[in-house]
């Protein structure tokens, strides 16, 4: 057995002493005759008969008492929580003792102890966040089980509009990823499920980002391969706050869809500017509506992008209003304006001027980092060097020429 992400600790006393607490709970406020009657066959199974061997040596039949104790495990019973969290985790301590994790009798008992548990009333949902993250963390590193605990802890968390409980991180849903023991198809529907928990969640970028991965991990080729592409390039188009679409031109699924309309609005939106955007639209009439996209949000992306790569081919230098107007198809009143949000959205920064109706740039993205884009700025590295060799080459003439001669004091006034 793999080793844990923690180690079940069993209480204290023999294995029927456990069982006789598992037990007690589960009856405790039954009236006494029903109490009795309840607890008589596991005290006839735990005794043992002449000739056999005891309880501590026969696994058979402490299975056997275990499975008989979790078919009666229907809700979480009516101790505190601490009562509740305690016989829990001796149950898990039992279960993965008792049977291999691999084992269809195991995947059995999980997924019923997993529906007990995810079916407890709301008002439980700080205990029944704990039973969960126990028997996520009791189970082995690469145990599949541990996909279904998981996805029954995200059901929890969206539900209760408490994701961020779960302080999930991309690191650790890689690694999970790498290590279960799961099929291709469970590992990209698990990432589809955690896109989906983040966009019910509003946290948008964060579902964007698990959506691209999403994408990354389907096969090429399948129709539902393509769907999903095309969903995600409309998802890009339609978030206000994606402005880097070069990360869905590295996705095999969005390249293999380069037939879709959408596939040559994203082109555009990684190459061109406001006149291929207009003559896209004019060519698919209805694609917009269709992707539930806004025809005014993404001239404004559009422009915003236009506007940054303008000042990228620019950087050190000042850009007259009328240079910009005249890419961003605006009148030269409005340049500030989209300036302002150019830089708001990180974009570019640069120092207007309104006394030369200029606009000074000083940092700018590039949409993409091509051949074009790295010649760019080989030349402004070459540009800088070459100036700073001529700075050095000042002040090394400077400080010879003002150099005190041997024997001088030089006195600062």
């Amino acid at each position: 057995m793999d080793t844990a992400d923690s180690v079940a600790i069993f209480a204290e006393g023999t294995f029927e002493e456990q069982i006789q607490e598992l037990v007690n709970y589960i009856v405790r406020n039954r009236p006494e005759e029903e109490r009795t009657a309840f607890i008589r066959p596991f005290q006839d199974v735990m005794k043992t008969e002449p000739g056999k061997p005891p309880l501590a040596e026969d696994e058979d039949r402490r299975r056997k008492i275990l499975s008989m104790v979790l078919a009666d495990v229907k809700s979480l019973g009516d101790g505190s929580e601490k009562e509740i969290e305690g016989f829990f985790n001796l149950i898990f301590a039992h279960l993965f003792s008792l049977h291999s994790p691999d084992s269809p009798e195991t995947k059995q008992y999980v997924a019923g102890l997993v529906q007990t548990i995810s079916a407890a009333p709301s008002e439980q949902a700080s205990i029944k966040y704990r039973l969960l993250s126990n028997l996520f963390n009791a189970l082995p590193r690469k145990s599949p089980l541990r996909l279904s605990v998981y996805t029954t802890l995200l059901d929890l968390a969206t539900a209760n509009s408490e994701l961020g409980a779960l302080q999930l991180a991309r690191v650790d849903v890689e690694r999970w990823l790498r290590d279960w023991a799961i099929s291709p198809e469970e590992k990209s529907a698990f990432l589809k499920t955690i896109a989906d928990a983040y966009e019910k969640s509003d946290q948008l970028t964060t579902a964007y980002e698990y959506s691209l991965a999403y994408v990354r991990s389907l096969p090429t080729g399948a129709s539902a391969t393509e769907a999903a592409a095309v969903e995600t390039i409309a998802t890009a188009l339609r978030l206000p706050f994606v402005f880097d679409f070069d990360p869905l031109f590295k996705l095999d699924a969005v390249l293999a869809a380069k037939e879709h309309e959408l596939f040559a609005l994203l082109h555009i939106f990684l190459n061109d500017g406001l006149p291929e955007f207009k003559a896209w639209e004019a060519a698919y009439p209805g694609a917009l509506e269709k992707y539930k996209l806004e025809s005014a949000e993404l001239e404004r992306k559009i422009r915003l992008l236009t506007l940054a790569s303008l000042g990228f081919k620019n950087i050190g230098h000042d850009l007259p209003y009328s240079q910009v107007a005249e890419a961003l198809q605006v009148d030269p009143s409005e340049v500030e304006k989209w300036v302002i949000d150019v830089i708001r959205a990180g974009l570019l920064s640069g120092r207007l001027s309104q006394t030369s109706q200029s606009l000074h740039i000083t940092r700018s993205t590039a949409r993409t980092f091509e051949r074009a884009e790295w010649a760019a700025l080989e030349a402004r590295l070459v540009a800088w060097k070459t100036g700073l060799a001529g700075v050095l080459e000042v002040v090394a003439t400077a400080r010879k020429q003002g150099a005190p001669h041997i024997g001088q004091t030089q006195v600062a006034v």
